[in-house]
């Protein structure tokens, strides 16, 4: 059997290794019209950041081995004709003609089986001056090696086009390097596609301690550049931003250019479609990795979602199906399960926001939920804050975010394991998870989590978002907040509202008399527990307009005070 591979970067190495192993004797060749094949894209940041010394280190096996031409010929087998462009495949002869980029010499070359394993292009928009000495998008170990040049030449004021993950990532890196720092976001906040407008707020709130420039809702319109043609200012429709750096993060799109000739079907997201086999529409060309589009596991829709983990399983899933060694074995589809890191936070999310769930037209129901990933007493513990989507219907999870210095990787794992399944959070609250003072709580977020949202399913408490409680003050209701924290707790930090009373929660028993019933009176602490006592205690005694707010003081986004109060008085309100 003879096997093209177009593409040596994830997908393509990844099923040519597989094929290899199944069937020892099959004649593969890969086809990458790169220099390089087979790096770790995803670790680029940290090479630009200095964590990763040598860019060398993203081509090496485990056992310190290159993964180059001559890697892949002798370790693997692989035929690998690198510098070489795919052009054209010619369906009814089996034959894919590519332009060897040294030579410029063309040639066919017949296959039994084609794989597509052709990546994604960033998105390059047509603005003025994008052509400019200076103006870098991050797609290879090439543009990386640029980057990190201009910060060894000394660029000291960087611009990143693009708030979500390559983004957050550069920006990072660029911290590290003592750079000057500003993102520039279309969108009205950062990750917008994949955070809800809450989990961006304390995203924003973290970069904003490390002096990061954040303009948001703007728009990038032209580049100016110097009298050498290097970058000189970023143009935007909210004014001019000084630089001498500029990353074009905007995102990527699938490159299908070879396919679409070739009169393979495109799906709804604009990738190549693929059935669970990986299959196109032609039987015998697969396609896999950044090219395609996938099933979205909970709202079972066509997703494009490109990323390096997918890349690897969908080479797996190509080389069983094509040896016939697993020929039931397919691919179910994603989840967008996604980790970034920033300094010490971690930022991670799978299955669907809520915001996106509403807009599918789910009947969902979400809860915020701030703790700590270790007991209070480990030196090591750090805050996480979970945002836990579900759908009312059949209380299954359809959504997690979760941001945070803690532990943020071990519930992320669990709760898109817990989604795979089709768990329930009422499943949930009850796996038996692994504890020990230096991993988790005794109860573990995921599974406090699960219970505060089990406690809302079933109407057991009632609670409203801090973003819920600022738009009904911007509507006009009427509240009275209640902040039952202690009285240093309270001096030292307070959400600056002028209908916010304080009231500790071990003196609220004798203080219900003063709280009105003819509006929403919402009780709120650091992170969200004594409100919620607090609510259940005023419910209990017949006070039925309490409710409490998620996330408390920590999770409040909006302008908050220190110092001494005035205590409010309640006779007045």
């Amino acid at each position: 059997m003879k096997i093209i591979i177009v593409g040596g970067v994830a997908c393509g190495p990844k099923a040519a290794a597989r094929l290899h192993r199944l069937r020892p004797h099959a004649d593969i060749t890969i086809i990458e019209k790169g220099e390089l094949l087979s790096y770790a894209g995803c670790g680029m940041p940290y090479y630009i950041s200095g964590e990763v010394h040598n860019i060398n280190e993203l081509m090496k096996t485990n056992l310190g081995i290159v993964r180059d031409s001559h890697y892949f010929r002798n370790f693997k087998g692989l035929n690998v004709r690198n510098l070489t462009l795919a052009t054209r495949i010619d369906r009814q002869k089996k034959q894919l003609e590519i332009l060897d980029l040294q030579s410029i010499t063309r040639e066919m070359i017949p296959y039994d089986k084609l794989i597509l394993a052709t990546g994604g292009q960033p998105i390059m928009p047509p603005i003025p001056g994008i052509d400019l000495k200076g103006v870098h998008s991050l797609h290879d170990l090439h543009s990386a090696r640029k980057i990190k040049d201009a910060i060894r030449d000394g660029a000291k004021k960087a611009v990143i086009i693009g708030g979500g993950a390559i983004g957050i990532e550069v920006a990072d890196a660029f911290i590290k390097n003592d750079v000057e720092t500003t993102i520039i976001e279309a969108k009205n906040r950062l990750f917008a596609k994949v955070l809800d407008p809450d989990m961006s707020a304390t995203v924003q709130d973290y970069l904003a301690v490390d002096d990061i420039i954040l303009q948001l809702s703007t728009r990038v319109i032209g580049f100016e550049g110097n009298e050498e043609g290097g970058l000189k200012k970023v143009i935007t429709d909210r004014g001019i931003v000084d630089a001498d750096l500029v990353i074009n993060a905007i995102g990527v799109h699938p490159n299908t250019l070879l396919a679409e000739d070739a009169g393979l079907e495109l799906g709804v997201t604009g990738a190549i479609r693929v059935n669970a086999h990986m299959q196109t529409t032609d039987p015998d060309i697969y396609a896999g990795g950044d090219c395609v589009e996938s099933i979205h596991l909970i709202t079972r829709q066509p997703v494009y979602i490109p990323m390096g983990d997918t890349a690897n399983k969908h080479g797996r899933v190509i080389a069983n199906h094509i040896a016939e060694f697993y020929p039931s074995n397919s691919f179910p589809g994603v989840l967008g399960t996604a980790i970034y890191k920033y300094g010490d936070l971690s930022i991670g999310h799978s299955g669907v926001t809520h915001t996106m769930a509403t807009s599918l037209g789910y009947d969902c129901e979400s809860i915020l939920y701030p703790g700590l990933d270790k007991p209070e007493f480990f030196p090591t513990a750090r805050r996480i804050d979970m945002k836990l989507v579900a759908d009312r219907k059949n209380h299954r999870i359809i959504g997690v975010q979760i941001v945070g210095e803690g532990e943020v990787s071990k519930r992320l794992d669990v709760l898109a394991t817990a989604m795979t399944f089709g768990a329930t959070v009422e499943q949930l609250a009850h796996l038996d998870l692994g504890y020990a003072p230096p991993y988790s709580p005794a109860i573990d977020n995921a599974i406090n989590a699960a219970n505060i949202c089990c406690n809302k399913l079933n109407d057991v408490s009632r609670s409203v978002t801090p973003a819920q409680v600022w738009q009904m003050r911007q509507n006009g209701s009427k509240l009275l907040l209640v902040d039952v924290r202690t009285q240093r707790e309270y001096q030292s930090q307070r959400i600056d509202l002028e209908d916010v009373v304080h009231i500790p929660l071990n003196l609220l028993r004798q203080r219900m008399a003063e709280l009105p019933r003819d509006r929403p009176v919402i009780t709120f602490c650091k992170v969200g527990l004594r409100g919620y006592e607090a609510c259940q205690l005023l419910r209990g005694l017949g006070l039925d307009n309490a409710c409490f707010m998620e996330g408390g003081v920590a999770l409040w986004p909006y302008p908050k005070i220190t110092g001494q109060p005035e205590q409010p008085n309640l006779s007045t309100q």
